[in-house]
């Protein structure tokens, strides 16, 4: 190999983006989401919700101790699990219904970590000044100036972080009361430990990732053109009528020149950093932002407007052939049926909501033994007994057996409590031993019927097992 053989770089070191301040109709919808956003997740959990004497008042609740999770007006056990995975299907639905119509308008609008790390961009930018500035101050030597804006920049957002990261731990516990043990110094290990993790990964991700989590971390960039088709919103530029580009002074003549001028104001503004000017790409939020800083400067050189806008495939096509672009179609085949889905999901999530028992008996036959012969000849078979008292108020119920003739049933617990009166507290679970005993049935094994009666408004359930006296 020669000496004069050069390093061949087989990958580019990831430039820093500094995205530029625009001012427009979309950059003021995403002022607006995020602060919506950011209201619903800091003021959430201190929101009050009445559930009765025995229940959590906070409105939005995970409570991992006992196993619930509550909204507002809708609690889910972990029995209830199918109505959590209902849920998350219906949203992952809906996701894709609106990226069929307006593309990757969640990514650009509404994701965590759009919305975080526009926070902290504006903070860069109210500290250290708009993309110009920041760049220089970046890039030039260490004066005071660029310590003080730099240090100050990092400390604002660890503030940030550390106010998401607890926001985050009070899904998790009663907010005001963990809130006053922050205060007071009196938080286990556990919450800080949660807080301190979620902390970091906040000011890594928003501060220093950035595009890196759309473009290389976030799986939904690689799969979301599979939900686009010709009539779906996607930011675009009109090459038909940008091109050819080239700069251009005002009053000059424009013979021979498209409208754009490339002044590369559209990549200045990109959060991702690309050229929209290079068709569609992976890395596009579909922000609209672009289309802002091109608005802005077709103004100054006295253009129309929409030179990037938002509009679909088939519309541009339309309009390069000459023709007059139909209606942006809402209605079409991708979408009714994806609007069918959300339909039939939502309808039997809904019905699993609102007509969820209140009660739920299981019941789990020994295993070892499976039975025992008395001495007077009759079998005796063990069972554990849950019953999920899942209202806010104490009840007491019932339990009979029946499908074996003979059966008798016998309750072994401490204190008064029989078949006939069985207490269990609002909102938990109680757990009990029975044993049933019977003359040997002829077949050996037997269908059992355990019913559960509650004794307050007579609600009835039943769990069918097997009393078993052969092996």
């Amino acid at each position: 190999m020669s000496d004069d053989t050069q390093d061949i770089q087989l990958f580019k070191k990831q430039e820093r983006i500094y995205p530029k301040r625009v001012s427009g109709t979309y950059r003021n919808l995403k002022w607006l989401a995020m602060i919506v956003c950011l209201a619903i997740y800091y003021i959430a959990p201190f929101i009050r919700w009445d559930r009765g004497p025995n229940a959590p008042d906070q409105a939005v609740l995970i409570d991992l101790n006992h196993g619930r999770a509550y909204w507002f007006w809708f609690e889910i056990w972990p029995q209830e699990v199918y109505i959590l995975t209902g849920i998350l299907i219906l949203a992952a639905i809906l996701l894709f219904f609106v990226t069929s119509l307006f593309g990757r308008v969640w990514c650009g609008y509404f994701c965590f970590h759009t919305v975080w790390s526009d926070l902290f961009i504006w903070v860069e930018r109210i500290v250290q000044g708009d993309r110009t500035k920041r760049k220089r101050l970046r890039e030039g030597p260490w004066t005071f100036e660029k310590i003080w804006k730099l240090v100050a920049t990092h400390i604002i957002w660890i503030v940030i972080s550390f106010l998401t990261a607890g926001t985050f731990v009070l899904y998790f516990n009663d907010a005001p009361t963990l809130v006053q043990n922050f205060l007071n110094l009196n938080v286990s290990t556990t919450v800080l430990w949660f807080v301190a993790g979620l902390t970091g990964s906040t000011y890594l991700m928003a501060g220093f990732a950035r595009e890196q989590v759309c473009t290389f971390m976030c799986p939904y960039a690689r799969f979301q053109s599979a939900m686009f088709d010709k009539d779906t919103l996607i930011i675009g530029y009109n090459k038909e009528r940008g091109e050819p580009r080239g700069k251009h002074k005002k009053g000059a003549d424009w013979t021979g020149l498209g409208d754009c001028i490339d002044c590369h104001a559209c990549v200045h503004v990109c959060p991702t950093g690309i050229d929209i000017r290079d068709g569609l790409q992976m890395e596009c939020i579909a922000c609209g932002l672009c289309a802002d800083a091109c608005d802005e400067i077709m103004d100054k050189v006295g253009l129309p407007r929409q030179l990037i806008a938002y509009d679909t495939e088939r519309r541009s096509e339309q309009r390069a052939r000459g023709e007059t672009p139909e209606p942006f179609k809402i209605f079409r085949m991708r979408t009714l049926y994806y609007s069918l889905v959300i339909l039939i999901v939502g309808s039997l999530m809904l019905n699993a909501l609102i007509n969820r028992d209140l009660m739920d008996l299981t019941v789990l036959h020994d295993r070892n033994p499976l039975f025992v012969q008395l001495s007077n000849g009759n079998i005796r078979n063990g069972y554990d007994l849950k019953i999920l008292n899942k209202s806010h108020e104490h009840k007491t119920f019932s339990l009979s057996v029946s499908g074996v003739e003979g059966a008798e049933m016998t309750l072994n617990s401490a204190g008064n409590i029989t078949t006939d009166n069985i207490y269990v507290p609002a909102d938990s679970v109680g757990k009990y031993k029975v044993f049933v005993q019977a003359p040997k049935p002829a077949e050996g094994h037997k269908d059992i019927i355990f019913t559960l009666k509650d004794l307050s408004d007579g609600t009835v359930d039943e769990y069918q097992s097997r009393f078993v006296s052969k092996r």
